[in-house]
Order: C-alpha cells, then sequence, then structure tokens
C-alpha cells in the first residue's frame, strides 16, 4: 500500500506524480522519464525510480534522501542516482553515514556533483542540464531533453539506398536535434527563464508559485519565492504548452490561488495552468500539518 497519496496528471504520454506544499513537503515524479524532481520525505511510490534531481537542501525537498536510497537496498534495487548541487554533497554524505551506523549496515549511493550548464545521461537519448535558480546557495533547476537525429535537408529527397551510399563514404547526413520535454525551477524567485531556449520551449514546465496574495509580496521576496505578480509576465514570454504550479502557501486554499490565476492570467496562459494540488485523490486533499505563524516565512 502507498505510504502517501501522491497527485496524479496524465499530460499526453507522461504521468507527473507529487505533492508539493510549501514548507511541508515537494517531490515531483516523473516515472516514463525515470526522474524524480526532488524527494520529499520519499513516498513509496518515488522508490523504483532510479534518479532523484535535487534542487537545494531544504528539508521539504531533500528530507527522505536517506529513505530512498536505503529502501531501494531493502528491496534489492541499485543504489540510486541523487542529482545535486556540489555544497548539498558534503552534508548528504554525513546524514548517509550516520543513518549507516543507526541502521547496522552502509547505506550504498551514486551522489553526483552537478552545476549550470552540466548535463547528465538518465536513459538513452535522454539526458538532463542544469541551469541556475535564486533560491539558496548554489540552487539548481533541471530540464529533461531528448536527443534525436534529424536528415539534413539536402538529402531528404534520395532513396534508402543513396543514404547508405553516402553513409559508407563518411558523410553525416543527419543534424542533431534538441526536444525539451520538461523544465523544473524548483524554488525560487523571479528569474527570467524565457532567456534559456530550452525551459521557455520545454513541452511542460514546472514551476513554483507560493504566494498569490498582494500583502504576501514581501514574504516572496525575503523568502526568495515566485509571487503570482511575477509569474504572470513571465509565463507570457514563455511557449510551454502545460504549466504545472507546485509550492502553495498554506495560507491561501486551493480555490483562492485558482480564482486569482483567473483574474490575473491571460486566458491564453491560464488554459495551460494546472495546479498540483488540485489532482490529489478525491477526498484525500489534506490540510497542511501546521499554519504557519505570521511571523515566519515560507
Amino acid at each position: 500500500m502507498p505510504s502517501h497519496n501522491l497527485a496524479h496528471i496524465q499530460i499526453g504520454n507522461l504521468d507527473v506524480l507529487g505533492y508539493s506544499v510549501a514548507g511541508e513537503e515537494t517531490v515531483v515524479a516523473m516515472p516514463q522519464l525515470d526522474v524524480c524532481f526532488d524527494i520529499g520525505k520519499a513516498p513509496d511510490q518515488v522508490i523504483p525510480i532510479n534518479h532523484v534531481l535535487l534542487t537545494h537542501g531544504h528539508m521539504d525537498h531533500a528530507a527522505g534522501i536517506a529513505y530512498y536510497l536505503s529502501h531501494r537496498q531493502f528491496c534489492g534495487l541499485s543504489p540510486g542516482t541523487v542529482l545535486a548541487p556540489p555544497n548539498t554533497l558534503s552534508p548528504i554524505r554525513q546524514i548517509l553515514n550516520a543513518w549507516s551506523k543507526l541502521d547496522g549496515s552502509r547505506i550504498k549511493s551514486n551522489l553526483v556533483a552537478v552545476g549550470p550548464g552540466e548535463e547528465y545521461p538518465v536513459k538513452p537519448n535522454l539526458f538532463v542540464r542544469v541551469f541556475p535558480t535564486k533560491h539558496t546557495v548554489g540552487a539548481v533547476g533541471f530540464s529533461v531533453l531528448e536527443r534525436r537525429k534529424k536528415l539534413r535537408e539536402e538529402y531528404q529527397g534520395l532513396t534508402g539506398p543513396q543514404l547508405v551510399e553516402l553513409k559508407r563514404q563518411g558523410i553525416e547526413i543527419d543534424r542533431p536535434l534538441e526536444i525539451p520535454l520538461v523544465s523544473y525551477l524548483g524554488d525560487t524567485q523571479y528569474v527570467d527563464f524565457s532567456q534559456l531556449d530550452y525551459i521557455s520551449n520545454s513541452r511542460l514546465l514546472i514551476a513554483e508559485c507560493t504566494f498569490y496574495e498582494e500583502e504576501h509580496a514581501g514574504r516572496a521576496e525575503a523568502g526568495r519565492h515566485m509571487h503570482i505578480e511575477e509569474l504572470g509576465p513571465l509565463l507570457e514570454r514563455m511557449n510551454n504548452e502545460f504549466v504545472l504550479l507546485t509550492h502553495l502557501t498554506q495560507r491561501t486554499s486551493l480555490s483562492d490561488a485558482r480564482r486569482m490565476l483567473k483574474e490575473k492570467l491571460p486566458s491564453s496562459v491560464y488554459s495551460k495552468v494546472l495546479l498540483l494540488m488540485e489532482h490529489l485523490p478525491k477526498g484525500r486533499r489534506k490540510k497542511g500539518v501546521c499554519k504557519p505563524k505570521s511571523s515566519e516565512v515560507q
């Protein structure tokens, strides 16, 4: 039985499983791509996924790392691969060492330090590209792209045997083609991500929008999070087919967030927008474990 109720959305031939409430937990998994963006508290449904893409080390995004790795070992799976900013790896190793001592056996892992501009293969013809965000020191986001080859225009009218002959002669008849599938911003204050083509043109953009009320603009700035007033103009410049919003503050209800999105966004943008937590199983949408104090910043 799953340890956790997760939202489930199908976008084309891809499933998105996740849970995201600011300050409580954020985990977003895409099983067909074999990636999990952040790990939250490591719900059982994400344990079989081989790659965790960790944006930063805050506990609501990273608390489940040790359980994820340990439970894979318990289930007889290969060590999970965790891609994470370089400044997070030493503390993660310390956590794993401590849990290994408590557990009585070493927790195996494949920890990979990644920074902006770096790439990492996750499947044949599928790779992750890392980009910088603005949240904690070293925080990053991730794009998953497909790499294909396309026949060059000048050879498109040729027959199969003719193409084979050109290849025999060592002529490069294909050109590389990158198809951006999904980009995950993680926690971040406003950045003009439209400047990066592979983010702007990702079929699916997974973006945080933590704060919605006007009086919460200061909280967004202090916590380095996105406010709806910043999100709207950004999305207008993007070319994404779908936009999935995460990390809603516990101070705002889903219904109020949906209403404000409709008020603030142009209809052409609003029609693309999904709220992750609206897709929890019916009757199982839970309230946050606590309501933040008025002095706290999520």
